[in-house]
């Protein structure tokens, strides 16, 4: 057997707990039909496992309200309407009453026809939503042909802490763990910039993905040693290799101590730069974490979760309130709203959307807010809201021309007017500001600096769309890297123009949360970092203990280096004297992240 799988590392740390092996089937359904008077009975069938499938939703959405919160339970709502579609289920009876055929047959037939349908209309923009709708057939059919449905690892009562292993794991999926039990995740889709990755980076969850055969090589119960930066999963781990890991958990809580050291200390660099850390909020349970780690406001608020899985977009009064709930959390630093980032694989249910043949270069971003203008004009008027007495600020992504940005804050200016007319107490205005995620914004950021009154890097997408690597892609995953000296070259420059305009310029990708290119950031010149949460702890050490003249070096050097791996190894070098290598580079466990090294019992550290 296979004893050591290789994935992609996406979330930093080391654990070791048994295999929960999720394997979600559709059963087996006989081909039935039934006598002309058992019809009606098979329609009552249909409809009862339908209504008890909906009692199960609403048990577990009630569940994850009172353990996450309103937001995340209502991701429950559009599934609900899924099972419950008037259409569909009329078709299912039809083809009961018409053809003699049991309940479990007909459901199968057009269960099979629909899941078809979605999945050719556009694979990549609905995977959620046909995870969603596979998990709500599946848990029926199972009803039907009276077998009891398997409980998806977020709806079981987990008495011991587990590993999950998946074929493919969803954002939706990833916000109802059990975070007290599952202390790691592998599965075998999904890449470092995939949502579901980034959550589990934020949450402070090692995490795997693209290991692939993962289901096949993986026994349930099997005890897994998970190293979540390097991406390896080793089954049944020998005693070397636990002392090994061992040897990792040790040296985390030896830097744990120094980064006691610095805890409430500014973030400086030795010869007192000062640098801002920002934190990035997905979820509202993150608030608390980004505060507590000391984050100096928020570098980019995402708010598609407002959006997913509900069954009609949030109100005005919904979005004031939450981010009302971030700008009080944080005082009067800055928070940094990025306005709904929906396209690409990040469509919620209930949009409804065009399929097209490649949807991160089609309609996203930006684009749908400009083009939906009631969707985008409640978010602006809940900003405005949320912004009084407070520093709010409005960021636009994906933006690739200046008449985005104008048409943009000409909506703005609209609503605030509107807001001002109506009696509404609101904000005249708000800084509006623009991601920096495509090489067209980087050649002409000087025209962009002249309508915006900041810039925010989002390096995930800006990687993706200069190396034309499709960032969701995991047999590409090994050619998806921030240094590449192609985006080291546009972060220095980014910089110079936004500095020659007098704009603040920070950096709110996955790039400022890993200590190494952090080191590569400050050296370029960048004095804001907005990054995860539990990584703020590390950075700020890194920032309070390479000197600038460290920094610089790697910098330059990176700027004249042909590789990626030679931009690495430039910071390496520039560093090696300062820090131990091995806390930063992969393989590394990262501080400040919740049960990062969990052992089985009898492995004592040294």
């Amino acid at each position: 057997m296979t004893r050591v799988l290789r994935g992609i590392g996406v979330s930093p740390g080391v654990a070791c707990a048994p295999a929960l092996v999720i394997r979600l089937e559709f059963p087996e359904v006989p081909d039935r039909t039934v006598p002309p008077d058992q019809v009606e009975h098979e329609v009552r069938r249909l409809h009862e496992a339908v209504d008890a499938q909906v009692a199960s939703l609403q048990e577990l959405g009630q569940r994850v309200l009172q353990r996450a919160g309103p937001e995340e339970s209502r991701i429950f709502d559009a599934q609900m309407l899924m099972a419950q579609d008037p259409d569909f289920l009329a078709s299912v009876e039809q083809l009961i009453r018409n053809n003699h055929l049991s309940a479990e047959t007909a459901y199968e037939f057009k269960a099979l026809e629909l899941r078809n349908a979605w999945s050719n209309a556009s694979s990549a923009r609905l995977r959620e939503r046909l995870a969603d709708l596979n998990a709500i057939q599946r848990r029926i059919l199972l009803r039907l042909v009276g077998r009891a449905p398997v409980q998806p690892w977020a709806d079981q009562q987990l008495d011991e802490q587990v590993i999950v292993v998946a074929h493919e794991l969803s954002p939706g999926l990833t916000v109802q763990l059990d975070r007290e039990f599952v202390v790691g995740l592998v599965s075998e889709e999904g890449t470092r910039t995939s949502h579901a990755a980034i959550l589990a980076h934020s949450l402070g969850i090692p995490a795997a993905m693209g290991v692939r055969g993962a289901l096949a090589l993986i026994p349930n119960g099997a005890m897994l040693l998970l190293d979540g930066q390097a991406g390896t999963v080793t089954v049944e781990p020998t005693v070397g290799e636990l002392e090994d890991a061992k040897t990792q958990v040790s040296r985390r809580h030896r830097l744990e101590l120094e980064l006691d050291s610095v805890s409430g200390r500014p973030a400086e660099t030795p010869e007192g730069r000062r640098v801002r850390l920002m934190g990035n909020v997905d979820l509202p349970e993150e608030i608390e974490s980004a505060v507590r780690f000391g984050a100096e406001g928020v570098g980019l608020l995402r708010t598609e979760f407002l959006l997913t899985g509900r069954a009609s977009p949030p109100t005005e009064d919904e979005q004031a309130d939450y981010y009302r709930r971030v700008v009080l959390a944080f005082g009067d630093q800055p928070v940094i709203l990025r306005s709904f980032d929906l396209g690409g694989d990040k469509f919620p249910a209930s949009f409804q959307a065009p399929p097209e043949a490649n949807p991160f270069l089609g309609w996203r971003s930006i684009r749908v807010c400009l083009d939906e203008p009631e969707i985008f004009r409640t978010q602006l008027r809940a900003v405005l809201r949320a912004a009084v007495g407070r520093d709010l600020q409005l960021m636009l992504p994906l933006v690739t021309r200046v008449e985005e940005v104008t048409a943009a804050k000409e909506m703005l200016a609209e609503e605030a007017d509107a807001l001002q007319r109506a009696g509404v107490r609101a904000a005249a205005s708000v800084p509006v500001g623009v991601m920096i995620e495509t090489p067209a914004a980087v050649l002409i950021a000087d025209r962009l600096a002249e309508v915006c009154a900041f810039f925010s890097i989002g390096s995930n997408d800006l990687t993706q769309y200069t190396l034309a690597v499709d960032r969701g892609n995991a047999r590409l995953a090994d050619r998806f890297t921030p240094h590449h000296p192609a985006i080291v070259r546009q972060l220095r420059r980014t910089l110079d123009v936004g500095r020659a305009a007098g704009l603040p310029v920070s950096i709110c990708g996955e790039m400022a949360s890993e200590p190494l290119t952090a080191v590569l950031l400050l050296g370029l010149g960048y004095d804001r970092l907005s990054v995860a949460p539990p990584a703020l702890p590390l950075v700020k050490w890194v920032v309070r203990t390479v000197p600038d003249a460290a920094t610089r070096r790697a910098a330059d050097a990176a700027l004249e280096a042909p590789t990626a791996d030679a931009v690495l190894d430039a910071v390496r070098d520039a560093v090696r004297d300062y820090v131990d290598l091995r806390l930063l580079d992969p393989g590394a466990a990262l501080p400040g992240r919740a049960r990062v090294a969990t052992l089985p019992p009898g492995t004592e550290l040294p």
